[in-house]
């Protein structure tokens, strides 16, 4: 399923200070107004215990109230986290739990089948042809379209791609100005076929608008962005998703966002093509 260029990464919807839920709604609609057609989600993208799948139902609730046409719109969810409630994260990949997990997602998102599914995190307790296994076999079910992946290495790819085939997707890593570790895993994802869809994909931007406050002091690697940005008349923000569509063709930034205007402000990013020597300025600082 083609899916538009950036998509919303809706976690910051429900995780500590998310904002109510009207601004939360306005937001989803937002990034659908602005032609977002992929909304990334998880079941422990949430704040206090006894929350599981609060971001499933909130995105669940703001997509029935849209007003306009959803068909065309990619939920993608994930499993093998949890969150006790005490700011931690634990993981759990065993089959039998992400089997029951996608089920409980299916239902939150009242889905028939959860267009892309993926495992948020390898579980070094289970063996990873384990928990790939439990794709395979959801996949199988028919209770996910899709599998994806997050937070894995190119071995992990690899094994992965081998049991799952063409039912393997995406990859879902940290990646940004920021944290660029994520290389060949990004090699492996275009030899491979797979979209990439970097997590956290504004991390050494700092905050600033075109009408507000600036933090005086940005990021070293970040600094430059801020020039091109001041150059080009739009937010640092912007020149960096321009920057990581540049880079390659099966990248799909997925930003978060609690606000409408920063949504709109992300989607805009594919209409911002850089120069070369915009590109090289920015390479050249990274490196």
């Amino acid at each position: 399923m083609a899916v538009s260029p950036v998509g919303l990464g809706a976690m910051p919807l429900s995780i500590e200070g998310r904002p109510d839920e009207e601004r939360a709604t306005a937001t989803v609609h937002a990034a659908l107004d602005a032609g977002v057609t992929l909304i990334d989600t998880a079941d422990s993208y949430h704040w206090h215990a006894g929350e599981t799948g609060h971001n499933e139902l909130l995105v669940a609730r703001a997509l029935a109230r849209y007003g306009g046409d959803t068909s065309g719109v990619l939920v993608a969810t994930k499993g093998g986290r949890g969150r006790p409630g005490d700011g931690s994260w634990t993981v759990d990949g065993r089959p039998a739990h992400l089997k029951r997990a996608a089920e409980a997602s299916a239902r939150r998102l009242g889905a028939e089948a959860i267009g892309l599914y993926q495992l948020h995190k390898p579980d070094p307790a289970v063996p990873w042809a384990d928990s790939v296994g439990a794709l395979r076999e959801l996949l199988d079910a028919g209770t996910i379209r899709a599998a994806g992946l997050s937070n894995v290495d190119t071995a992990q790819i690899e094994q992965a791609h081998a049991i799952l085939g063409d039912g393997l997707v995406s990859v879902q890593n940290q990646f940004s100005p920021a944290v660029r570790d994520s290389e060949p895993e990004l090699r492996l994802c275009a030899e491979l076929g797979l979209a990439f869809l970097p997590w956290s994909p504004l991390g050494g931007i700092s905050r600033s608008s075109l009408d507000g406050p600036k933090d005086p002091a940005p990021a070293p690697e970040g600094a430059a962005f801020h020039r091109v940005a001041a150059d080009r008349g739009v937010s640092p923000q912007r020149v960096a998703l321009a920057w990581l569509l540049a880079r390659s063709p099966v990248i799909v930034p997925v930003p978060g966002a609690s606000r409408p205007e920063s949504i709109r402000d992300s989607a805009a990013a594919p209409e911002l093509e850089l120069a070369p020597e915009e590109l090289a300025l920015l390479e050249d600082v990274l490196r």
